[in-house]
């Protein structure tokens, strides 16, 4: 089994993914009177299910293939990020600004790192590599910005999830529509 046929057998992985940020955007959105501690645990929640489904898809090759770090890696991180937001609610809105913005960007060198390793396996992996520069983006954004409003954050927060979830979703679809090509030409 090829790279391109594992990537489109877990493309719902992807999909997932993206639909979860697109929810965790709009919540966002239309909750904007949240307090800081339901934003960290809204926050501690998004980061742990985009954790432990980057790790699936990563797991998901067949034995004896090779795994793709920067997605263990990217994994690893924010399932770090979810459970230090659950294990201390309390923190101020200072720290979680700068944990926030180091697992943006963090995340996002990891996804543009996953998206160049992919760039001769599928196409439109430029999508990837696009959510990865807006996650550096706002990771930077919100650390040179740290005294920002939590409305403000929020809102930078939301617009960015909408986004990245709408590219791994276009992803995930072109990366089931190469299974599907595969299968025809067999």
């Amino acid at each position: 089994m090829n790279e391109a046929n594992t990537l489109s057998r877990f493309w719902w992985m992807l999909a997932l993914r993206g639909l979860i940020a697109i929810l965790f955007g709009v919540l966002a959105f239309v909750l904007p009177g949240m307090t800081m501690v339901t934003l960290v645990f809204l926050f501690g929640f998004y980061a742990l299910l985009n954790g432990i489904l980057a790790l699936a898809h990563a797991f998901s090759a067949p034995k004896g293939y090779p795994r793709f770090g920067a997605l263990i890696f990217t994994g690893i991180v924010s399932i770090a990020a979810g459970i230090l937001a659950f294990i201390w609610p309390g923190i101020t809105a200072l720290s979680l600004v700068l944990l926030i913005a180091a697992w943006a960007i963090v995340n996002g060198i990891f996804e543009i790192a996953t998206a160049i390793r992919l760039r001769r396996v599928i196409p439109h992996e430029w999508l990837l590599a696009l959510g990865g520069v807006l996650s550096v983006l706002l990771g930077i954004v919100i650390a040179l910005q740290p005294a920002a409003g939590a409305l403000a954050l929020l809102w930078w927060i939301g617009a960015f999830a909408i986004v990245f979830g709408v590219l791994l979703f276009a992803l995930a679809f072109r990366v089931r529509r190469i299974g599907s090509v595969a299968q025809t030409a067999r």
